[in-house]
């Protein structure tokens, strides 16, 4: 018979994520999720604040997306970069003006939905990841009827939608707290 003795200590807290998380996340070419200038590549990008609008210079974030058709990629090798496949999957550290880029392509998505990147942002003082979602702007009939954006309030929703630059890329600015905050999901 095993005896199992009681508990003495309390369960230890969680630790916040950062500022070290750099080290040994980096490999070349992470931002890239497309090769850059190639056929139907954009920049997503945007710059990360905390509550009092002040720029988050060192946090990183991924993304997660479909590719153009919809297809969920299925292509192993994400941290290794060979120049032409599509992973749909990048990584970016923040600049010290809190500004993030990744080289990629508009996602596609199924009929009748609406297109997105999942974001994931690490930062220092966070305890835990966040999640959230960066949607392509320009169907509007698919945005109202996302289920995860129909719950929202119109504020809200706002934040989570991305802006088309002139030049066919795409602005995605993440507030961490305050207002105006971006919103995230639990999971």
């Amino acid at each position: 018979m095993t005896v199992v003795p009681p508990r003495t200590h309390a369960p230890t807290p969680g630790q916040t994520v950062g500022p070290f998380f750099a080290f040994g996340l980096g490999y070349p070419a992470m931002n890239q999720v497309v090769f850059p200038h190639s056929p139907g590549s954009l920049v997503l990008g945007g710059t990360i604040t905390d509550g009092e609008g002040a720029a988050i210079p060192d946090a990183l974030v991924e993304i997660w997306q479909a590719d153009a058709d919809g297809s969920i990629p299925r292509a192993r090798g994400a941290c290794r970069r060979d120049g032409h496949t599509f992973t749909g999957f990048g990584r970016a550290f923040t600049s010290d003006e809190g500004r993030y880029e990744f080289w990629t392509r508009n996602p596609g998505a199924e009929p009748g939905k609406a297109p997105f990147f999942a974001v994931i942002v690490y930062a220092r003082g966070l305890p835990n990841k966040l999640h959230t979602r960066a949607y392509l702007p320009e169907n509007a009939a698919a945005l109202a009827a996302d289920p995860l954006l129909a719950s929202l309030s119109g504020e809200e929703r706002a934040t989570l939608i991305a802006t088309r630059t002139p030049d066919g890329g795409l602005t995605f600015d993440i507030r961490l707290q305050g207002e105006k905050e971006t919103v995230f999901l639990a999971y």
